[in-house]
């Protein structure tokens, strides 16, 4: 800024002047003096410009600041809502995951339960078979163990 620096040349001349004895006044070379004011006056109008020019740029670059902004806060709350319901979805199907391994687990149990309970009574069927043919068996022997003795005693008998 032009201007400004012409005035702050202007108050040092004034404040390095000689002072006027018993005055509060002071010399100065009038023509310099009026010289650098004018000049200051002139640059005005140029300094003025400049700065509304600064100010208008600034409001440009701050309403690009605030759209860019709200740009930025627009992604993120569409990210914050895409995350959550992917967090969403996931939770759902750990869920259903859980819930199908759960009924998984409980209908193998059940079946594991049918299978060892139609073993269990084939087992004792076969168990019944078994024992009636031991006891077939068992009778048999007693059979012909008696004939034997039967056979013996008639041998005898005859003898």
């Amino acid at each position: 800024m032009d201007s400004i620096e012409k005035l702050s040349t202007a108050i040092t001349m004034v404040e390095e002047a000689r002072s006027v004895p018993l005055s509060a006044s002071c010399v100065v070379h009038r023509a310099e003096l009026l010289e650098i004011l004018d000049e200051a006056r002139n640059s005005f109008p140029q300094d003025f410009a400049k700065a509304q020019n600064l100010l208008a740029s600034r409001d440009v670059i701050v309403e690009e600041g605030h759209q860019s902004a709200e740009q930025l806060v627009a992604m993120a709350r569409e990210e914050v809502a895409r995350m959550v319901e992917q967090t969403a979805i996931v939770q759902a199907a750990r869920d259903e995951s859980q819930r199908v391994l759960d009924e998984a687990r409980t209908m193998a149990e059940r079946e594991r339960q049918e299978v060892e309970n139609y073993i269990d009574s084939r087992l004792a069927t076969l168990e019944v078979i078994l024992n009636k043919t031991m006891d077939a068996v068992s009778r048999g022997r007693e059979r012909l163990a008696g004939a034997d003795d039967k056979d013996v005693l008639s041998q005898l008998a005859n003898d």
